[in-house]
């Protein structure tokens, strides 16, 4: 399904990564994140960039949408919030729980059949109620088990294997690899092992960015549209409740955002603006007042950001300082749109 020539793999170097945030205490900067960003206009075009965002990068879960979009293409009858929890880096709360079930059941599998990795629900409140339970890690809670059973059952569903599904060299990953180059439109640099044992696939930010501004602008009845669809329907899904990716869809109209790992965040508006950004030390605490500014330079009004801007600094029990993005971040602002 490939609809135009791939651009030759971004370049495997240690990224030239530059100053994307400061938290000051005192009015001085005691900390400085690094990190590369990418924000392009709704042809395309690149509007904004920072640091280094064409060198190989490992999108982490950022790249489950494009993961998911592989898979409806494959035949994956998934809509709704069943589809939004195969795209999504769930909590391991209850309803996570139940509707990975309900995924695994469509294919008369279990838990058993799954080979992510055992965890405890990456939501901190969750958890520590299973560690007041007493509860033991389990593939269920792990937060990359939605994508897992939809990956199990799109395999019972065509008579692939199901026992390397995970493998790389399987035909569900060498799909979902098709689809990474043809969604980030160049070719991928390299490929090793995600946290939960799935083929990762390194491309650049820009390629990324690229990548979710396809599904966002998808057309209706395309598994693109499927998934930017069930995302936007079920943010919470996606992630969980209280999770700042779920608070930024909901609070920008038709937005669709996904995170990862080590810092890595994705944003696409409807109309093509999209945004791709990495920290480069992979604390997650500087992702999201990146993101938010990212947003306001692809025009989305920072009224509807606030909240997401970054937490203060405290000193005895007070404000002394804050994270903030970087200058760079903060150019005269370019005209909002709806």
């Amino acid at each position: 399904m490939l609809t135009s020539p791939l651009a030759d793999a971004p370049a495997i170097r240690e990224p030239r990564h530059a100053p994307v945030a400061h938290v000051t205490r005192g009015g001085v900067v005691e900390s400085t994140h690094y990190g590369s960003l990418v924000v392009l206009d709704g042809d395309g075009t690149l509007r904004f960039h920072l640091g280094d965002p064409h060198a190989a990068c490992y999108p982490r879960s950022a790249l489950k949408p494009v993961q998911a979009v592989a898979m409806v293409r494959a035949g994956l009858p998934l809509d709704g919030e069943l589809l939004a929890l195969a795209t999504g880096s769930h909590s391991g709360e209850e309803r996570h729980l139940a509707a990975t079930r309900r995924i695994l059941a469509l294919a008369d599998l279990t838990e058993d059949d799954l080979r992510n990795v055992p965890d405890l629900p990456y939501d901190p409140a969750v958890r520590d109620t299973w560690i007041r339970q007493d509860r033991q890690p389990s593939k269920l809670a792990q937060n990359c088990s939605g994508k897992h059973a939809a990956m199990l059952t799109l395999c019972k569903l065509n008579g692939w294997p199901l026992h390397d599904y995970d493998a790389p060299q399987h035909p569900l990953q060498q799909v979902i690899a098709q689809t990474v180059e043809d969604l980030t439109g160049q070719r991928i640099a390299h490929v090793t092992v995600d946290g939960c044992g799935t083929p990762l696939f390194a491309v650049s930010l820009h390629g990324l960015a690229r990548a979710a501004a396809r599904i966002a602008t998808g057309a209706p009845g395309t598994p693109e549209h499927r998934v930017a669809d069930a995302l936007r329907s079920h943010p919470e899904m996606a992630s969980g409740t209280g999770r700042d990716v779920a608070r930024l869809m909901r609070a920008v109209p038709g937005l669709l955002a996904k995170d990862g790992f080590e810092g890595v965040q994705t944003a696409a508006l409807p109309d093509g603006r999209a945004l791709a950004l990495k920290i480069a030390d992979g604390n997650d605490r500087a992702r999201g007042p990146v993101t938010a500014a990212a947003l306001a330079l692809a025009g989305v009004d920072p009224q509807l950001l606030t909240g997401l801007t970054g937490e203060p600094a405290y000193g005895g029990g007070r404000p002394v300082g804050a994270l903030r993005p970087a200058a760079a971040l903060n150019p005269p602002a370019p005209p909002t749109h709806p």
